[in-house]
């Protein structure tokens, strides 16, 4: 049986990293979907090849690995190349999330998918659907901070990114990390708990 699985999600800045690093801290298998990404556009990754076949050899850099910058700026301008580069990528972070799931240890996985609402809920992959929030302000000043993106830039990604209403409406759970980090640390807690409960009912029901 495939292990209980909760999708985490949230815009650029909300806090996924923080509040998956505390799901991991108290022993919960975590896949992230942006990791296995990176693994995929390293030198020698299992996508490499096929990016170079669709867009051409300037998007690989010196060193074989994607260069992610110059695929940003044009995925950002251009749905068609966004749609050719997730034709490659997502049945690859599929088929290995899948796979690291079924490995997984544990009473329940969490699966870290930031575009988990833009891509639509797929209900038979995700028992839960968590989503972090925090507001908009907040997400700009942390995405700023973290990345080192201009303003215009990271208001460029929430604004294509699904609005914190969309994935508000998704969510069977929320953690609110727009305070402390007790407050956050207390709400992650208190989910652990939660998670663990309907894990174990999951299992006796099946």
């Amino acid at each position: 049986m495939k292990p209980y699985t909760v999708g985490l999600t949230g815009g650029i800045g909300s806090g996924k990293s923080a509040v998956a690093g505390l799901f991991a801290g108290r022993g919960i298998a975590v896949i992230d979907t942006d990791e296995i990404a990176h693994e995929l556009t390293r030198p020698g990754g299992e996508a490499i090849e096929a990016i170079r076949a669709a867009f051409g050899a300037a998007l690989i850099g010196a060193d074989g690995a994607l260069d992610r910058d110059g695929m940003r700026k044009l995925v950002f301008g251009s749905t068609a190349a966004r749609k050719k580069l997730e034709g490659i990528l997502h049945p690859l972070i599929r088929g290995e999330s899948a796979r690291r799931r079924a490995h997984a240890r544990g009473p329940y996985a969490i699966l870290v998918v930031p575009l988990l609402v833009e891509g639509g809920v797929d209900r038979s992959r995700y028992a839960r659907v968590l989503v972090v929030d925090c507001t908009e302000a907040q997400q700009v000043e942390r995405a700023i901070r973290r990345s080192g993106l201009s303003e215009a830039e990271v208001r460029a990604i929430l604004a294509a990114q699904a609005t914190r209403e969309q994935r508000l409406a998704e969510a069977d759970d929320v953690i609110d990390n727009s305070g402390t980090p007790e407050a956050l640390e207390r709400q992650v807690s208190n989910l652990n708990e939660k998670y663990l409960t309907l894990a174990a009912q999951s299992e006796t029901a099946s």
